[in-house]
């Protein structure tokens, strides 16, 4: 028997499917040659330190760094072992120990590898690996797959490498974040990560120096001329720093009303089309255009993944195949059925493709994002947006390209320079794919793109009229979700040049598959928040930022290159072990750094906590702290149990239930709770018995 190994059900139900595999058990799929099984995500995740002895936020025993890493079920929202993961872990071992084979069919990418490559050493039953390395999950995809199995060895790396990330984080995360905690005495977790912390730096710099930003004013004039019946304008290269000396130059060009041609440029510009998608660079355009999180981003193109719409998600690439190039013209006849792309994809028939996006070297595990040879119907709003994006960029990149006049003039006035620039649009080339919708005109990149006349060299104008444009100057602008993305794919660095950002990338912040759950731990640590578009960092995080923005895990260029190493891992230039040993001593530094910081803003952190004047019930000599996801005593520390855990079957109950159910022992009457046997939705009061544990009460 061959076991298939999914990383979720929906999948193991569809390789099935395909593979002829239906006989449905508990945990699993049986057929004639094959049978499916799957995991939920990671099934295992790296123990507590509590498991090594370690003693919860106490400096004691820092450092923490165990002789070795175990592994353990991954545990439910209380802290205790999930029953599910528990029972499927038993139902693939026992599958294992049948096995004459073994198949990874796990996503393909280093997350992947690295879920099934855990369960496989903590079941402990060696069988012969194999790889299902998967770009699509069409049915053709998955046939060719099937027949194109690869050596598991073959990605032993990847898991290195995968397991050197994992690694890293527990040891930093724990061990900064304990560090933290005790330094400044907080009765809360402060997190700190590998990855977190320089995000959350990226967002506070940015803040702090928009914030700070004096604007300064200055000046400049504008004329307005024409010839030919052709109207435009220029703007003087001087910028006044008081209205005073502007209206005195403004008052001698309106008393002469002539400017003279001192140059003429008009030079024909080929611009060439953008790449294909990756996952990050998705992302930015869907927040760009659609206000879309790069989580929500990542979600839905994950369901078209499993809709069989798309390719795999997430990729970090931007060039596709030369083999898979060939397939290329089959897929953009798919478009011709799309109602916005249609016309621009029938133009294609008898053209010759634009073969900027291919390049095989710089294909890793995955090629860019590409629509597949499957059409969607009834799909929602936000999944024909994302959609729409990846089919329009398929048919961008493959378009010839775009052909502008640039034109840039220079006048002479009143022996000032004023200059004018202007681009027409002689071959739309790529820019032809959205025509005239009006959704991509209105975000296109601002351009001068005024139409300019023919002129000579020492031609004489008429200023039909001039003014005075009062400016300032601009700080940079909050960071968006999408300005966000770009600064940790490229480690803060700003390139606008797709060629040059493209050759930095691996020593980005996180990777394409990471970077949108990065964003939403800040969210959810309640370090940052949403203001419009904007990202702002809320007063929890810029108290963090402020402690460790001198610190080497603020650093970007730290982090970028510690992601630059997981990618040598990978490829085989650097072992594993080697790096091991770098972040154990990075670790003991670090930590050392962290447990320095001042506790001068002790009482900050303290007005953060949701604190109120409610005796513990249980111990009576405490009080009740109300965190998001539980309440407690403030004598915890020192024995007592009381606990209120704020999500109950599904709803998240607030603040004056909680004081309700202490100070009344009973709540009024709860609508929408979630059983988690059958679904069904039910109202019921919650209840404090005598043993202060939480229990439902139903009216008659």
């Amino acid at each position: 028997m061959k076991v298939v190994v999914a990383e979720k059900p929906s999948v193991a139900i569809d390789l099935a499917r395909v593979m002829g595999a239906s006989q449905k058990k508990d945990g699993y799929i049986e057929g004639a040659q094959y049978t499916f099984t799957w995991c939920y995500g990671h099934l295992l995740q790296l123990a507590p330190p509590e498991t090594y002895g370690y003693k919860a936020f106490t400096a004691t025993g820092l450092p923490m760094i165990p002789d070795k890493f175990l592994l353990i079920p991954r545990l439910d929202e209380k802290g205790n072992p999930d029953k599910g993961i528990l029972k499927q872990i038993s139902t693939i071992t026992r599958l294992f120990k049948l096995a004459q084979e073994i198949i990874i069919a796990t996503d393909a990418g280093r997350e992947g590898e690295l879920i099934f490559r855990y369960l496989y050493h903590h079941i402990g039953v060696y069988k012969p690996l194999k790889r299902l390395w998967l770009s699509s999950l069409t049915d053709k995809a998955i046939v060719e797959a099937f027949q194109d199995l690869k050596p598991g060895n073959e990605f032993e790396r990847l898991y290195m490498a995968a397991r050197s990330r994992s690694e890293a984080d527990w040891l930093v995360g724990m061990n900064a974040t304990t560090g933290l905690t005790v330094a400044v005495k907080s009765q809360k977790p402060l997190s700190l990560g590998r990855v977190q912390t320089p995000t959350l730096a990226m967002i506070c710099s940015r803040f702090v120096e928009n914030k700070n930003f004096v604007p300064e004013k200055y000046f400049q004039i504008e004329l307005s001329l024409s010839k030919n019946e052709i109207s435009f304008t220029a703007t003087s290269e001087s910028k006044f720093k008081t209205q005073a000396d502007a209206d005195q130059l403004l008052s001698k060009i309106l008393h002469s009303k002539k400017a003279v041609v001192e140059n003429f440029d008009k030079k024909e510009v080929a611009e060439q089309p953008p790449l294909l998608f990756d996952l990050t660079t998705l992302q930015q355009e869907a927040n760009r255009k659609h206000g879309l999180s790069a989580d929500e981003t990542l979600k839905t193109a994950q369901s078209l993944y499993e809709s069989k719409l798309i390719t795999y998600p997430r990729t970090s690439s931007r060039y596709i195949t030369e083999d898979l190039f060939e397939k290329i013209p089959g897929i953009i006849a798919v478009q011709m059925k799309h109602p916005k792309f249609s016309h621009a994809a029938t133009g294609f028939k008898g053209q010759k493709l634009n073969r900027k996006s291919v390049n095989s070297s710089k294909v890793t595990d995955h090629h860019a994002l590409l629509p597949t040879e499957n059409f969607p119907t009834n799909l929602s709003k936000v999944e024909s947006q994302v959609y729409d994006l990846i089919s329009s960029r398929l048919l961008e990149s493959f378009s010839g390209t775009c052909i502008k006049d640039a034109t840039r003039i220079v006048l002479i006035a009143e022996k000032e320079q004023f200059v004018a620039t202007g681009s027409v649009i002689k071959i739309p080339g790529w820019r032809s794919i959205w025509g005239a919708i009006e959704e991509k005109e209105e975000n296109e990149p601002e351009d001068s793109n005024q139409q300019l006349p023919q002129l000579n060299k020492m031609e004489i104008l008429p200023v039909k009229n001039a003014k005075v444009l009062n400016k300032q100057t601009k700080p940079k602008p909050l960071h968006t979700e999408a300005t966000l993305l770009k600064a940790m794919e490229t480690a803060g660095k700003e390139m606008d040049d797709e060629t040059i950002r493209e050759a930095i990338k691996e020593k980005g912040i996180g990777t394409a598959a990471t970077r949108a759950s990065m964003i939403e731990v800040l969210f959810k640590r309640k370090y940052i928040e949403k203001q419009k578009k904007s990202l702002v960092p809320t007063h929890l995080g810029m108290l963090v930022y402020d402690l460790v923005k001198e610190k080497s895990l603020a650093s970007v260029e730290l982090t970028g290159n510690w992601e630059h190493k997981f990618i040598q891992i990978e490829k085989g230039i650097l072992s594993d072990q080697n790096f091991h040993t770098e972040i154990i001593q990075y670790t003991k530094s670090i930590t050392q750094e962290i447990l320095q910081v001042s506790g001068t803003n002790q009482q900050l952190f303290h007005s953060e906590e949701m604190t109120s004047k409610i005796p513990c019930p249980c111990c009576n000599s405490g009080h009740i702290r109300i965190f998001d996801k539980a309440a407690n005593c403030s004598r915890s520390q020192e024995g007592c149990k009381f606990v209120i855990f704020r999500t109950i079957c599904g709803k998240k109950i607030t603040e004056k239930h909680i004081k309700d159910l202490i100070t009344n022992r009973k709540t009024g009457l709860i609508k929408g709770f979630k059983s988690p046997k059958n679904g069904k939705v039910f109202d019921a009061f919650l209840v404090l018995d005598n043993h202060f544990k939480t229990n439902f009460s139903f009216t008659k």
